[in-house]
């Protein structure tokens, strides 16, 4: 068996922060009169620094992170801002040390971490084609060969001649991938920079890692809050969170494991809603199992453009549940992206254990048509931190919506994708009801 071509072994990056405990309602004449004191403090005790009030904390950017990538995979790292994501990059492309393990690359490296990087802003982007080539090991004669496949890829011909310093972040980024794109390394690492191109590029771009990848047995390391582009993209996935790796798995788990945790839009949810966010049980996942869903009246999941969504579910509660809160998630079914969201307004109590059954309204009018998935989210608010845990989710339901006679584009929820959702309410028509 070949060994792999990326290993990264109990990684570690470690930054010391350091905080000035300052008063922070100061006057000016206080400020002045403290200045003087640190002055005269300074000339007593230089060694001391003046006296000044200062705390240190270890911020530990990534904290014993190992995992390996063989030849060929397309490997999407995703987490919240601040994660440890770009930093994960940063290590791997060299740009900086690890302060704790190591990293073993068998291949050429190629990166596209940041708008620009490695242009000269005088420079045009004819020279900046060479500069840059030359910087990420191209030969001269291998950017002679390629510089007409990039200028093309770049769409930016007709400003070839022209400053990069005159170019917007769009065509910044253009020109670098085309450059980094047409290296052939055996390993490729793009940061979200994409995100700052036009749909159609970011289209072109995702085609041509895909083809790279599967076409020429490339490895790509890539970092998106784009789910669609990452489920499209990606055959594994990592999730990062505080600088721990939480998820190695298949793509499809690690997106539904970081998009489980994700509490953000949710806590909009509940504080529209009036409710606060606490943790959850760490027994709700071990004692709440999810029978059952059913669709009253409908032999297929198809329902027509303004229709409200009826269904049933049952759960079987192995232990008392104080407080129940359900979340209703609504995606495309081609990439993943959200499109709608809602929770109940009031929690459920569930004090007799076995199966309750509970009938939902959910209003799913304005979805244009297309086929989604419907998942439920399901936590509780009241318990103590030391009992929380992710909260339980369930995948449950493909289902498609068709134009009816007469429908009407002017009142919809268009198929967006992370950022832009749609927030309401989750109706229980009945519920709490012991078999």
């Amino acid at each position: 068996m070949s060994e792999p071509i990326l290993q990264v072994e109990h990684l570690g990056k470690y930054y010391t922060i350091r905080h000035d405990r300052k008063d922070p309602y100061s006057t000016l004449s206080g400020t002045l009169t403290e200045s003087g004191r640190r002055l005269f403090r300074m000339l007593l005790h230089p060694i001391r620094e003046g006296g000044r009030k200062t705390t240190t904390e270890l911020f530990k950017a990534l904290d014993d992170v190992s995992f390996e990538v063989n030849a060929g995979d397309r490997v999407g790292i995703i987490g919240r801002n601040g994660a440890g994501k770009s930093t994960l990059l940063k290590l791997l492309s060299r740009i900086t040390e690890p302060d704790a393990g190591r990293i073993t690359l068998r291949g050429r490296v190629a990166s596209l971490l940041e708008v620009g990087t490695g242009f000269h802003p005088e420079l045009t982007g004819r020279e900046n084609i060479y500069l840059n080539g030359s910087i990420l090991g191209m030969k001269r004669a291998e950017i002679r060969r390629k510089f007409d496949e990039i200028v093309d890829f770049s769409g930016v011909e007709k400003f070839l001649d022209t400053p990069v310093k005159r170019y917007s972040s769009g065509m910044y980024v253009r020109l670098a991938f085309a450059v980094a794109a047409h290296l052939e390394p055996e390993i490729l690492l793009v940061d979200e920079v994409l995100a700052v191109g036009d749909m159609e590029f970011q289209k072109k771009c995702l085609g041509k890692m895909d083809e790279i990848s599967k076409n020429e047995g490339r490895t790509i390391l890539f970092v998106s809050h784009n789910m669609g582009a990452i489920a499209a993209l990606c055959n594994r996935g990592l999730v990062l969170d505080q600088g721990i790796l939480r998820t190695d798995s298949n793509v499809d788990n690690a997106i539904q494991e970081y998009e489980a945790s994700f509490q953000d839009a949710l806590s909009s949810c509940q504080t529209e809603l009036g409710h606060l966010p606490r943790p959850r049980p760490e027994t709700l996942r071990s004692n709440v199992v999810f029978e059952r869903f059913t669709v009253p009246g409908k032999s297929a999941p198809v329902f027509a453009t303004g229709e409200t969504m009826h269904f049933k579910l049952g759960l079987n509660c192995r232990v008392p549940v104080p407080d129940i809160l359900f979340h209703l998630v609504i995606r495309n079914e081609a990439d993943h992206a959200p499109v709608t969201m809602m929770c109940t307004e009031k929690t459920l109590c569930l004090t007799q254990t076995g199966i309750h059954s509970f009938a939902f309204a959910a209003d799913i009018s304005r979805l244009v048509p297309g086929n989604y998935t419907l998942s439920l989210l399901l936590y509780t608010l009241t318990l103590s931190k030391e009992q929380q845990d992710e909260d339980l989710l369930f995948n449950m339901f493909h289902f498609k919506v068709e134009a009816a006679p007469g429908y009407n584009h002017g009142c919809e929820w268009r198929n967006t994708w992370w950022g832009n959702i749609n927030l309401g309410p989750l109706e229980i028509l009945e519920g709490d009801a012991h078999e």
